[in-house]
């Protein structure tokens, strides 16, 4: 009897090592994600406004301003980041950890460019402000989706639903430009971003596995970062239009 009670300590003692093993690398695991999603942020932030900077002198577009935003160089500007995304999405499996970081570092590099223009349309009072509130809510909610034990498929599944309706008004709206609809469409994409963080999380945290080797565990981190950037930046643009200043 006394043999079985020690094998029994035994076995809970190994088991509570194990789960101890299993919950330091998945922190391990999230932080990486997380620290990736931040500086692909701040490498966004940066290029966003120094290009605007560049872009304008005494209230006039410059040189650069007239290409990238004036001259059919804009369509690159524009396109270049999401022709990059879905690159890095159908290759990363047979990409090296350093290369498809720097193919994210890149990405995050050509969506500040794209995304410089808000400064011609927003004060950057404003645009700072909305930064720091989208920053509260996207992490209230990635703490929900990495705490909860609710399963959010279902949401997330209605949430691409939702996403995929959202497109389609949008481009509608291109040809009505309905006030209305535009109203409509930035409450429902604030909705249904804030939605797909929350799930999105939850889908990278049972991702993680133990035994990954050290490059596919790095792979899964960047496409995890990725994923959240883009939650992030959607749900930065959705608010800004509530939120946001224009200039005079």
């Amino acid at each position: 009897m006394a043999d079985f009670r020690n094998y029994q300590t035994r076995m809970t003692n190994a088991g509570a090592q194990a789960g101890a093993v299993v919950d330091e690398g998945l922190r391990a695991y999230m932080l990486k994600v997380y620290n990736l999603m931040a500086l692909g942020l701040a490498i966004t932030g940066v290029v966003a406004f120094f290009a605007s900077q560049a872009a304008f002198s005494g209230g006039q577009l410059t040189a650069f301003g007239q290409a990238i935003y004036v001259s059919p160089l804009k369509w690159v500007v524009m396109l270049a980041p999401l022709a990059l995304v879905f690159f890095l999405s159908f290759r990363i499996h047979t990409m090296s950890v350093a290369a498809a970081q720097m193919t994210f570092w890149v990405y995050a590099g050509l969506m500040g460019l794209s995304l410089s223009s808000i400064f011609m349309i927003y004060t950057s009072a404003s645009i700072a402000q909305t930064f720091f509130v989208t920053a509260a809510a996207f992490g209230a909610l990635s703490l929900y989706g990495y705490t909860t034990k609710r399963d959010l498929s279902a949401m997330g599944s209605f949430m691409v639903m939702g996403l995929f309706g959202l497109i389609i008004a949008s481009l509608v709206n291109i040809f009505l430009q309905s006030s209305a609809l535009d109203f409509a469409i930035s409450a429902i994409g604030v909705l249904v971003f804030a939605g797909l963080t929350a799930w999105d999380t939850q889908k990278i945290k049972e991702m993680y596995y133990e035994a990954d080797e050290v490059a596919v565990a790095g792979r899964k981190a960047i496409m995890g970062a990725l994923t959240l950037y883009l939650d992030f930046i959607n749900l930065f643009l959705f608010m800004l239009r509530f939120l946001g200043n224009r200039n005079e």
